[in-house]
Formats: C-alpha cells, sequence, structure tokens
C-alpha cells in the first residue's frame, strides 16, 4: 500500500491527492495488507475461471481482486441520474419508430435521423410505447480529474456485464474478509425476470420467457447461459427456433414449446438488409413480430440510441421527453455533420478522441493525446473525407483504482457499466454495477475486447 503511486493527472478512486485512503477504502486497504496480494489475484482468478467465466473464444476473462467501493449517498445521486437517462434513451427510441416528434419539431436535427445508424425500418409502428424497448440500458460511466462522474456512451442494444458482476460477489467478498456488506445484486434477475414477463403480448397470461443467443460461438455465451439459469428459462438458438403461422416455437427435448417473449442476445443485429429483405434472423422473427405474438427484448432497432451521434443529444432528449435538468452530464461530444462543429472539432482534433459512429467494444477509436502522428493524421484524414461517420469527443482522463499487478497494487483507468432495468411496472438499477479497468499502465481503453478487466463493485453505506 505505501508504494501505490496515484498518477499526477487525474482522480483516484482509493487515495485521496496527498496519497492518503479515501475513508470508504479503509477496511479494503486493511484486508489487503493480509494478503500476499499475487496469491490472492491467483486465487479469485482461479475461482472465476472455475465458473466458466469467459469472454471471446472461451478465453478467461480477467478479473482482480480490490473492489471498487461507491457510498451509498453517491450512488443514490447516479442511480436517479442513470434511470432518468433510461427513461429518455426508451422515450427516443419509441418516437424514432412512431411519430418523431423530437424532430418534427426541431428539437434535435434532422441529419441525426436521416443517418441513424443501428435504425431497423422493419421494427417502424412495430414497438409498443407501454414496453420500453431497451429493457436493459448500461451506461459507460467515468470520472473525470475533477471528480465528476460523467457518461461516455450509452448501451441499449444488448448492453453486456451483468453476470460477470454475478460471479464476481460470489468470489470476491469471501476471498477478500475485509468485513463490510455490500449491497446485495441478488434480486437483479428478477427484476429483469418481472420486466420481460411484464412485456408479454396481450391476453398472455403466464408468458415463455428464453434468451436468444448465437450459443457457443458468442463471445458472451457465459453470460447468455448465466442469465438464462437466473432467470430460470432457456438459452436457445436460431437454429432450435421454427416459425409457423405467425407464432414462433423453441425445440426442446423432442417437444415444441410455443415462445412469447425473447430476451435479445444475438450476435446478428439486423432484421433486414441494406436493400430491405429479410436477412435469416428477420425471416424467422418478424412474421411472430408482426402478428403481435412475439417480443423481443431489447428490441430489435434499439442500437440507434447506441449511435454515438445520438448520445451527443441526450441530455435535450430528457429536456424534450421527460421535462427535466439532466442529473448526468455527457462527455462533451461535436457533431461532425455540422460544420461550424466540424470546423471547430478539427481547429483542436489533437486534443480530442475521435469515434466511430456505429463502433463499439472500443473498436476504432483514436485517443488523439496518446495517439502516434501517423494516426493523428489518418483520424484527421477520415474526419475531412467522411464527417459523417464519426464524432469528436472530449478526452477524459479516466480515474484510476489500486489494481493488483505481480505482487504490488499499481494504478489502473477504470470506467462503471451500471445496469438499468426498465418495464411496464418501472425501473431499476443493481447496486454498483460492474467496473472494468485497462490492462496496462499507459493505457485509457477499458473493454474486455481491447484486453482490459473486471473488478467487483461495492456500494455500501458510510
Amino acid at each position: 500500500m505505501e508504494t501505490y503511486q496515484p498518477a499526477a493527472d487525474c482522480y483516484d478512486e482509493a487515495f485521496d491527492s496527498t496519497g492518503a485512503p479515501r475513508p470508504l477504502y479503509g477496511p479494503v486497504l486493511e484486508a489487503l495488507r493480509r494478503h500476499d496480494l499475487a496469491e490472492l489475484r491467483e486465487r479469485v482468478q482461479g475461482d472465476c475461471d472455475a465458473r466458466g467465466v469467459s469472454f471471446g473464444d472461451g478465453e478467461p476473462l480477467k478479473v482482480d481482486p480490490v473492489p471498487r467501493v461507491i457510498g451509498a449517498d453517491e450512488w443514490r445521486s447516479l442511480e436517479a441520474g442513470i434511470l432518468q437517462r433510461a427513461r429518455a434513451l426508451n422515450a427516443f427510441v419509441v418516437d424514432v419508430y412512431g411519430k418523431r416528434r423530437i424532430f418534427e419539431d426541431g428539437e434535435l436535427p434532422r441529419h441525426l435521423l436521416d443517418s441513424l445508424t443501428g435504425y431497423e425500418p422493419r421494427m417502424r409502428n412495430l414497438i409498443d410505447p407501454a414496453v420500453p424497448p431497451a429493457t436493459v440500458v448500461g451506461l459507460d460511466l467515468v470520472r473525470d480529474a475533477s471528480g465528476e462522474v460523467l457518461v461516455l456512451e450509452d448501451n441499449d442494444r444488448m448492453p453486456s456485464g451483468a453476470a460477470y458482476e454475478f460471479a464476481l460477489r460470489e468470489v470476491v467478498p469471501a476471498a477478500l474478509d475485509a468485513g463490510v456488506e455490500p449491497l446485495p445484486i441478488g434480486d437483479y434477475a428478477a427484476v429483469l425476470g418481472d420486466a420481460l414477463r411484464a412485456a408479454a403480448p396481450d391476453g398472455v397470461e403466464e408468458p415463455a420467457v428464453a434468451v436468444l443467443s448465437s450459443g457457443e460461438e458468442s463471445s458472451a455465451w457465459f453470460e447468455h447461459r448465466r442469465l438464462a439459469e437466473a432467470l430460470g428459462v432457456p438459452a436457445v438458438t436460431p437454429a432450435e427456433l421454427t416459425s409457423e403461422g405467425g407464432r414462433l416455437f423453441a425445440r426442446r427435448e423432442g417437444d415444441r414449446q410455443p415462445i412469447d417473449v425473447l430476451y435479445r442476445r444475438l450476435d446478428a443485429e439486423r432484421l433486414s438488409d441494406a436493400e430491405g429483405r429479410p436477412t435469416e434472423i428477420g425471416e424467422l422473427l418478424l412474421p411472430a413480430l408482426e402478428a403481435g405474438s412475439l417480443r423481443c427484448l431489447n428490441a430489435f432497432g434499439t442500437g440507434v440510441a447506441d449511435d454515438k451521434l445520438a448520445h451527443a443529444y441526450v441530455e435535450p432528449m430528457i429536456r424534450f421527453y421527460l421535462d427535466e435538468e439532466p442529473l448526468l452530464r455527457s462527455v462533451p461530444s461535436y457533431d461532425l455533420c455540422d460544420e461550424a462543429a466540424r470546423d471547430e472539432a478539427l481547429a483542436r482534433l489533437d486534443e480530442l478522441t475521435l469515434k466511430p459512429r456505429g463502433g463499439f467494444g472500443g473498436q476504432g477509436v483514436t485517443v488523439m493525446p496518446a495517439a502516434s502522428e501517423a494516426e493523428r493524421e489518418r483520424a484527421r484524414d477520415l474526419v475531412r473525407r467522411h464527417p459523417t461517420r464519426f464524432i469528436a469527443q472530449e478526452t477524459i482522463s479516466l480515474s484510476t483504482h489500486p489494481t493488483v499487478c505481480g505482487g504490488r497494487l499499481e494504478p489502473r483507468r477504470v470506467d462503471l457499466r451500471p445496469f438499468s432495468v426498465s418495464g411496464a411496472e418501472g425501473a431499476a438499477a443493481m447496486p454498483g454495477g460492474l467496473t472494468r479497468f485497462a490492462a496496462g499502465a499507459d493505457e485509457t481503453i477499458v473493454n474486455s475486447s481491447q484486453g482490459g478487466g473486471c473488478k467487483d463493485t461495492w456500494v455500501i453505506e458510510a
């Protein structure tokens, strides 16, 4: 602990600017002193591996035994902002596939609607306003150098990570033995199950629910299986489904069972191709979706709210749909479709972060202050030639968190992926969520697909 050196240019979650431990971290740091850190990390990693925790090609997910700690008061404030944002994002998705009021009233630019990535034309007028289409929303929250928590990205298609937090919570508290009790996360699956069942088509009192997955070929197959187990429902692949007479059926152990609600975790995202023809999954699901006998959540087409340019306009969405002031600020972004904004961004592009609008998992992101001159020149050229494909965002110096590296603690950049569930009866968020950390000391991208790892997140009463 005594050798830990927080970075000078950012906020450290566990130590203040003088190097003194933050009060909430006292029990955790004291517990760490009683452990051989390398052995603790190996034990936690081994316990997670034994549970089958993996991401991508069956590779074990990197886990760290030092939990992130959030005070209950701060969490309640964050939770209010998380749920507010989920309500606005759901309203936006409903509006895009319905009356499009926010564009007709001139509150958002028409070029956003005309260029939305993730738009699914087959879902036009198929989304029921009474059923939140983005049942699960997973925000990416970061803390800047001043200590303010900001929203870096919105994830409304198929946000992943909840089951990884389940596994970490089963392993980390027992291994660390810090003598504190974080708020439980055990009712998340129950809340999700209630929301899925409440979304059943009209007249269905006891709906048959299933998790729709690509199966073992999916990088998140562990999570799909674990969520299905927690929900008490089967995980099915498209190969196990058939469509007949406007209904969807699953073939399970020789029986054919009707399916009323699908929790979508499928790698195939589109119901139709660029020419408007149904894709393979579209041919399978569209008859039941159009007949109203099937609900699929998160709905196909919710990717419109994942568009990085849509993220730039979430605060106006909150004001328009909810008539409220945003409780969480977005990381400021530049709409490169707008000439004035583009000129302003190009004038200081070397200070910004460039992101493809439809990207995910950290792919295609150029953090300009950390990029080579060749990477910077390529980014400048892309913006000049294809401005509508990208956004520019202020570069945030992400907060750091003590992470076991070898036999010592070192700072690693982190973000927070909280999960909210929206249903017909209301909304709730998993206390804390999943903390993700970057692999290297100089890295700022925390996604598992880019080599990052995960930490348990504890919400505790001060």
